[in-house]
């Protein structure tokens, strides 16, 4: 089983929204076939937590104008680490230093990687 086409389309609306506010290593992860709770991963990294609430405020915003709200959204407190849980799409938002440290991508290793391509910094060159 694949991750449905709207999950996958908002998967792309959040990777964006990240990008939009020059999140670092966004990765989007199919992880329909090993958890039965959602169809999308999307992780993205920021140095500080002023910049991960920004991502976080961004892609609540854009997701928001794409029809859907989270459900849930763990950890603002904090700062380090935030999840946002739009029921077919999850959205981890860490400080690079968790990131690195509990390595998701490593935990869903065989898991498909979506396609994102970054065009947040095509934009600003060609401006």
């Amino acid at each position: 089983m694949t991750a449905t086409d709207e999950a996958r389309r908002l998967a792309l609306v959040a990777a964006a929204a990240a990008a939009d506010k020059k999140a670092h290593e966004i990765t989007v992860l199919d992880v329909s076939d090993q958890l039965v709770i959602t169809d999308c991963f999307v992780i993205a990294s920021a140095p500080n937590e002023r910049q991960i609430g920004a991502v976080v405020d961004n892609v609540e915003e854009k997701m928001r104008e794409a029809g859907t709200k989270p459900v849930r959204r763990e950890g603002a407190r904090e700062g380090r680490w935030v999840l946002l849980d739009f029921v077919d799409v999850v959205v981890h938002v860490q400080h690079t230093e968790e990131r690195s440290f509990y390595g998701l991508e490593r935990l869903w290793k065989d898991c498909p990687r979506i396609e994102f391509e970054d065009t947040s910094t095509e934009t600003e060159a060609e401006s």
